[in-house]
């Protein structure tokens, strides 16, 4: 998004301690939004050389002609970029490490690969698509995106949905409109497009917002919602927050358009800095809003959101577990993580520099353990997979933070080829899900595993077919025979969660 912005169930807890589904009150059953962990996907950043039609730093630098530099950034967190095949020199000075400072191309293939593949590994289902008015400038780089993001869901086994961003789209009204009929309306033939009531899914970011560059009618916002499900989509609305008494960031006299959307997802960015504001908004604003969705038939996504970094309000995870925590309790119907790669704002889950050494010296950039507390560089994937399987009921319903900063070294969850430990042993497995394909390519092949250590606090769910299906066995700790499982699990391996 720009730069500038961005006791109702009461049998929760004891439905999610059960492991069964708490959304028993949603207007819509599971789909591909309902049920599931959504991440907003900027897929905005561009490099001089990296073929983008915008050709420069596109949302890198404020001067796009011009390579990021102290005085020439539209960042204020740094990226871990140790898993990008193609990187890109800036005007920093060198990391605290003296390696170059490189960044890289959302438009580059492999970049968006390797975040859908973090999403995969880290219980991401949904990746909602930014798109901004795409008549302009931008606009090639920006169709170019959308294909490169089907390209990557498909491959590992991700949805996508095309998120229109109205934020000083003058002509609005009838170009959104004619850019889902001409061009983003093909993506819903993909299989990996978004469905949810059997309808393709878009999300209208923007209407209501009482900012001079959002500053649309009613009549004409409730036209274009009314349009898209005309068009048989299911529509869901990124609102302001206080969007149900319509009134500080909404604008007075919206409840009709908000009540035509299918979904809600009101917009936290920037609300809530630490706990007591997270705690604020579930006793007076997430309560409500669900009660008011459950009366009209409307499924509620909140946002939840790491916190911006460079400010200091991530308190090393617990302000976002805090909000998994309020959420799941509220029995909201799906969860929008506040963003994925926002590197502008510092609100990003996406791999981030851990310590100076891997941010850029004298740049006054903070890394995750700017609060003394060490944090791995995919700390905020992982707390997002463990926050999304309690969301779900796939683990216990708890407000102490499960996911441990930084991984001891060497920790992880190692299978082996025969009982009691024997024979071949794959690769030590850090917390993520993991595929068939990605267990073969740690060196553990389908149908393989007899046994296998798990850390202490660890847990470990193994799947008898790929993409988590099948029969489903849970370890919490070392297991020196399969066959002794009921039942037997013996060279069922194919897929797993470790959490």
């Amino acid at each position: 998004m720009k730069l500038s912005r961005r006791t109702l169930l009461a049998g929760t807890a004891a439905v999610a301690l059960a492991g069964k589904s708490q959304f028993a009150f949603a207007a819509s059953p599971p789909g591909d939004v309902v049920g599931k962990v959504t991440v907003g996907y900027q897929g905005w950043f561009a490099c001089a050389g990296d073929g983008a039609p915008i050709n420069g730093w596109w949302h890198w630098s404020q001067n796009w002609g011009q390579p990021p530099s102290p005085t020439n950034t539209a960042i204020v967190s740094w990226p871990d970029v140790r898993d990008f095949t193609a990187t890109y020199q800036t005007a920093y000075a060198n990391l605290g490490n003296g390696q170059p400072a490189r960044l890289f191309s959302s438009y580059d293939q492999q970049t968006v690969n390797t975040h859908f593949q973090w999403m995969q590994q880290n219980g991401c289902d949904t990746a909602a698509l930014q798109r901004f008015n795409p008549t302009g400038g931008e606009g090639p780089t920006r169709d170019a995106m959308a294909a490169k993001v089907r390209q990557a869901a498909e491959q590992y086994g991700r949805k996508f949905y095309i998120m229109y961003d109205a934020t000083g789209w003058t002509s609005m009204q009838s170009e959104m409109k004619a850019d889902w009929i001409n061009k983003m309306r093909a993506y819903t033939s993909s299989p990996a497009y978004a469905r949810q009531n059997g309808k393709p899914v878009v999300c209208i970011w923007g209407f209501g917002f009482n900012e001079a560059n959002k500053a649309w009618p009613a009549d004409v916002c409730l036209d274009v919602v009314n349009w898209f499900k005309g068009q048989g989509c299911y529509v869901i609305g990124g609102v302001p927050t206080h969007w149900l008494p319509g009134n500080e960031d909404s604008r007075p006299g919206y409840l009709d358009v908000y009540h035509a959307f299918n979904m809600l997802s009101p917009w936290m960015v920037g609300r809530i800095s630490d706990i007591a504001g997270a705690d604020h908004y579930y006793n007076n604003v997430n309560q409500q809003d669900q009660a008011d969705c459950n009366a009209h038939g409307i499924d509620y996504q909140p946002c939840v959101i790491p916190g911006d970094l460079q400010s200091g309000h991530r308190r090393h995870g617990d302000l976002m577990w805090r909000q998994f925590y309020n959420l799941t309790r509220v029995g909201v119907q799906g969860l929008y993580i506040s963003m994925f790669d926002e590197f502008n704002e510092g609100n990003q889950i996406a791999k981030t520099a851990e310590t100076s050494a891997w941010v850029p010296a004298g740049s006054g950039i903070r890394a995750l353990d700017e609060d003394g507390t060490a944090c791995s560089a995919d700390y905020y994937l992982r707390l997002t997979n463990d926050g999304g399987r309690m969301f779900k009921g796939q683990a216990p319903l708890t407000a102490t933070r499960p996911t441990v900063p930084m991984p001891a070294p060497g920790a992880g969850v190692i299978f082996y080829e025969h009982v009691d430990y024997g024979g071949a042993a794959g690769a030590v497995l850090a917390k993520g899900n993991y595929t068939r394909a990605q267990l073969q390519a740690a060196g553990i092949p389908d149908n393989w595993a007899s046994s296998v250590r798990v850390p202490a606090g660890w847990t470990v769910t193994v799947y008898a077919e790929d993409n988590f299906g099948g029969q489903s066995w849970v370890r919490t700790a070392d297991t020196p025979n399969f066959v002794a499982l009921t039942p037997n699990a013996n060279d069922e391996l194919t897929s797993c969660w470790i959490s």
